[in-house]
């Protein structure tokens, strides 16, 4: 059974006047229930010792009190912010963290049907991220004596900059990045391997960097895979600058899923971007997304 951890404050903790397609987390939920193999848990609330394990203090505090400035703020985005933004932001830290300790303790694959918040800083957020789910999981893991090595696969259209530079000093993980080169962040961050897209790159461009860069890792060499599967390289994504379809993001799943069953490695899969209008078209890759780990999580 494929365990995803959901909760409504995914969508109802984002203003319905925020730049923000809130309702794709809903939407997701009712497409999964009942769906054979797939299991879908409330998460719990992340602690702030959890975060801070990371995060400067101070930033996670005034988050917490509400005490950020307009301009942090505006950074973030998802504004205007509500209460709500505090428990669903420490929901979807939760929910990642729980992925990650199903994994650890069962093997095979777990995700959130949120986070990848690729873009949080040590002491700030940016592009819609508060705090760095990726970062706090990997930390996470690193205190369990079976995980020494970490592979942090982001295949998210935009870089995952903030990962890469809070990382960037910790020789147990390797992150990578496969990204549109003119797109957010427009200041880039050194990941371990980072590979850009041209714009509008079709099936056939993007499968063919992806299958280059699959061959130049050896998954066999980590403890735990944690896969940002962003699915705004859609061709509908108003934020993506690609052209790649659903089958083709489709494929690119199948390929990292592939290479991780093969390995053995427990994956924590988090849910990452998705813009696309009509809202339909991301739904539809998410629901392709974890049906399809579902199928890989039963052949354990």
């Amino acid at each position: 059974m494929l365990n995803l951890y959901y909760h409504p404050l995914y969508t109802g903790g984002i203003d319905p006047e925020a730049r923000f397609p809130r309702d794709r987390y809903t939407l997701l939920a009712q497409r999964l229930a009942g769906v054979n193999g797939i299991q879908m848990h409330t998460p719990r609330l992340a602690t702030r010792e959890e975060i801070t394990t990371v995060h400067d203090a101070d930033y996670v505090d005034r988050f917490l009190n509400g005490e950020l400035s307009d301009k942090e703020a505006r950074k973030i985005g998802l504004r205007p912010w509500q209460p709500e933004i505090v428990p669903r932001t420490l929901r979807i830290m939760g929910g990642s963290l729980q992925a990650l300790d199903d994994v650890l303790s069962h093997g095979g694959l777990a995700g959130n049907m949120a986070g990848g918040t690729h873009h949080a800083f040590y002491d700030y957020g940016s592009g819609y991220c508060i705090f760095n789910d990726i970062a706090v999981c990997a930390h996470h893991a690193l205190q369990t004596p079976k995980v020494n090595r970490i592979l942090i696969l982001d295949l998210d259209v935009h870089q995952g900059d903030g990962t890469a530079a809070m990382l960037q000093s910790w020789a147990s993980c390797y992150t990578v990045s496969l990204h549109g080169g003119k797109n957010f962040p427009f200041k880039k961050q050194q990941s371990d391997l980072d590979v850009e897209l041209p714009c509008d790159a079709t099936d056939a461009e993007y499968l063919s960097a992806l299958g280059h860069l699959l061959a130049a890792l050896n998954f066999n060499d980590y403890d735990l895979l944690l896969y940002q599967a962003g699915v705004d390289p859609l061709i509908t994504d108003r934020l993506g600058r690609l052209a790649v379809t659903r089958e083709g993001l489709n494929q690119r799943n199948l390929r990292v899923f592939e290479k991780a069953h093969l390995a053995c490695l427990p994956t924590v899969i988090f849910m990452g971007g998705g813009y696309a209008e009509p809202i339909a078209d991301t739904v539809d890759a998410f629901e392709d997304l974890f049906t399809l780990a579902a199928q890989f999580q039963a052949q354990r």
